[in-house]
């Protein structure tokens, strides 16, 4: 191996910093070898491309691989027609070498990884790869959450001996887009209990670029401000309004009926939620709590209200039946196409209820909200200075 390559190589992989607890895990993951197929999914900007890319390339410069194939789909964002190598090879090549450009080139120069491409680093097209087998090789399947899912398994029979493979896709925009059997979800259950395998979720807490948080953050308020409410809603709207004129309600979601259907108490939990834009909240409270307070009485419901932003913790404390709950919820995050909340295992029962109502009821107020599932897991509790001495 030249000194070149070998610097080059040595300078990808050296600049690669985990930035959050998701990115150590990939990165843990990839450094691994006893894991022949890994899967990353969570929403854009988490760094899932840019470290299969990165150790990719990596791999193959050091001498570890023969060969680093991305089989990635090419689609029109506008039409949502996919762009092939046979119809349009340049323009398939050209976008795929731009995508490349914009992961890395903040690591390596460009010029450094072109002369690589065709020999070292294989650009594969998901259309066409029936026949064809990848030994000795990296191969990196990219926003699987645009593929069918029998192109992905078709990907994945490609996988020859001494290889490994990565996939990578986006569960979380699909399922806010009330996309149906989102190929990226399907996959993830399946990589969950494949041997030798390993699936890294991430979520907004590992989201290392502010563009993308804006987006996520757009896309619930569209899909909220879109989403078809009842005449009861509408009703409950209405009456906010008029109590709080200056007030931005994006939606409210009437959670009556789900209380019932549960059997959940009404002690602690609102008959209808409010949504406000992110700086609105006091404007639809009022002074001391005097506009919702005057809308619970004319509409004779119980009210609370939630600001709209990516710490989902708020609605959980806003909707669980168990007032104090929040306090012992380590995190509310997505994991795949779900909200994933990870709380304390020592109060696991005041969590999910009896026969599992509170997970239920949560899960159906998410779904007609923002069309995702809620699932609870039970982590050790972190242990106090005192324990840890003793």
């Amino acid at each position: 191996m030249s000194l070149a390559v070998m610097a080059v190589s040595a300078g990808i992989w050296d600049k690669i910093k985990p930035l959050t607890p998701g990115q150590e895990e990939m990165y843990n993951a990839l450094n691994d070898k006893s894991y022949e197929v890994l899967g990353f999914f969570g929403p854009t900007g988490t760094g899932k491309s840019l470290f299969s890319i990165a150790y990719g390339i990596n791999s193959v410069l050091t001498g570890n691989y023969k060969r680093f194939v991305i089989i990635k789909p090419v689609v029109d964002v506008t039409t949502g027609e996919e762009i092939t190598l046979a119809k349009a090879p340049e323009a398939f090549m050209g976008i795929v070498k731009s995508y490349m450009q914009d992961v890395i080139g903040e690591i390596v120069e460009w010029s450094q990884i072109e002369p690589l491409i065709g020999s070292k680093i294989i650009i594969a097209d998901p259309h066409y790869l029936r026949g064809r087998t990848f030994d000795n090789s990296i191969i990196f399947i990219d926003d699987i959450q645009l593929m069918k899912s029998e192109t992905i398994i078709e990907a994945i029979i490609r996988v020859g001996q001494n290889s490994r493979l990565i996939v990578a896709g986006d569960p979380v925009f699909q399922a806010l887009r009330e996309v149906q059997s989102d190929p990226a979800a399907l996959i993830r259950e399946v990589l969950l209990s494949e041997e030798k395998s390993r699936v890294v979720d991430l979520g907004v807490k590992d989201i290392v670029r502010e563009g993308a948080k804006r987006g996520l953050r757009f896309l619930l308020e569209y899909k909220l401000r879109s989403r078809t409410m009842t005449e009861e809603e509408k009703r409950i709207f209405d009456v906010i309004k008029a109590k709080a004129p200056d007030a931005d309600i994006i939606s409210v979601v009437d959670v009556a009926q789900d209380k019932q259907r549960y059997e959940i108490s009404p002690e602690h939990v609102p008959d209808a939620l409010i949504i406000a834009k992110q700086g609105h909240l006091g404007r639809v409270v009022g002074r001391g709590g005097e506009r919702i307070n005057s809308a619970e009485k004319e509409l004779n419901k119980r009210l609370r209200a939630v600001e709209l932003n990516l710490d989902f913790k708020d609605f959980v404390r806003a909707l669980h039946p168990t007032a104090w709950i929040w306090k012992h919820i380590e995190e509310v995050d997505f994991a795949g196409p779900n909200l994933q909340i990870k709380i304390y295992e020592d109060v696991i029962g005041a969590a999910v209820g009896q026969r599992g109502s509170y997970v239920r009821f949560l899960d159906a107020v998410m779904r007609r909200l923002i069309g995702v599932g809620v699932r609870i897991i039970a982590i050790e509790r972190p242990k106090t200075k005192r324990e840890k001495k003793g």
